[in-house]
Parts: C-alpha cells; structure tokens; sequence
C-alpha cells in the first residue's frame, strides 16, 4: 500500500521526540512506524551520491562545516494515521518537513518474509533506498516500510500485501 512518510529534522538534545509526540497524541494522530537517524548519515550520503557535481558547487570546508552541523539533528521519518492533520500541525508548530510516497507492507511475522518480499524488489529491478520496520514476538503480523526508487512499479507488484 502507498502511504506518505513525513520527514523532518529535530535537534539532537533530550526531550525533543517527547515534544514532537506529545504534540501528534495531543491531536490524536497515531504513529504507525518512525526511525531515528542521526543527520550526519544522512548528508554523508547524499554527497555520496551526488559526487563530484556537488563537490563544484561547494568547496571542501563547506562539507565539513555541514557535516558537523547535521550531527547536532536527527533524521526523523514517520508514518501516522492522519498524514494530512498531521502536516498542518506541524507547519503550524514551524516544523520543517518533507513528504515522500513510500509503499508499507503488513507481512506475516515469520522467518523469511523480509527476504521473500525483498527477494520480488530485486526480480523487478527496483532497488530500495531504505527500509524500516518491526514486529512484535508472537505477534501475526509485522509492518515494514520500503522506500522504493520505483514507487508505481512497487505499487503495482504489492497491491494486493496491503
């Protein structure tokens, strides 16, 4: 299934996710599934895959420079219930924020499932820019979220695993 992910910085200090789901449970949005990145990792990638046609835009101590700052926030990506109420909280809150189509998949909790289903991105050619997901013991089902580089071809080949 397509759902939208919400992206956005937070500082990298005590209380700050505390702050950010006091305010989504205030308002009664739930969250689905979220991962924590430091920010660091995140810039360190992107010059990765950019290469060499950043490198001319910028010179050398501006990446470091941006790389420190970025270790002093935390890449937060979450799925909630409500993504539309939960976008307007935020930009009234004066959170910075992006959103990106993801496809979320409820899988049964058993050995297996996370290679059969990467097993099928792979068949397909799409590769996967990240995934993040869990399960609880004993429990049927799992969620896992993939963000495909491919989202419509994704979309088909899993719209039935919603």
């Amino acid at each position: 299934m397509v759902r939208t992910e919400i992206s956005l910085f937070l500082k990298n200090v005590p209380g700050e996710l505390g702050k950010l789901a006091a305010l989504l449970g205030e308002a009664g949005i739930n969250i689905d599934a979220l991962t924590i990145q430091d920010a660091s990792e995140y810039v360190q990638n992107l010059f990765k895959a950019r290469g060499r046609s950043l490198k001319r835009v910028a010179p050398a101590a501006s990446y470091t420079s941006m790389q420190k700052d970025s270790a002093e926030y935390a890449l937060i990506r979450l799925l909630v219930n409500d993504t539309e109420k939960a976008m307007n909280l935020l930009l009234k809150n004066e959170y910075v924020f992006d959103i990106m189509p993801v496809i979320a998949i409820q899988i049964e909790n058993r050995p297996g499932m996370l290679a059969e289903i990467s097993k099928k991105f792979g068949e397909n050619a799409i590769n996967i820019n990240y995934v993040y997901g869990s399960a609880t013991e004993g429990s049927p089902k799992s969620l896992f979220v993939f963000c495909p580089e491919d989202i419509e071809l994704a979309a088909k080949i899993f719209k039935d695993w919603a």
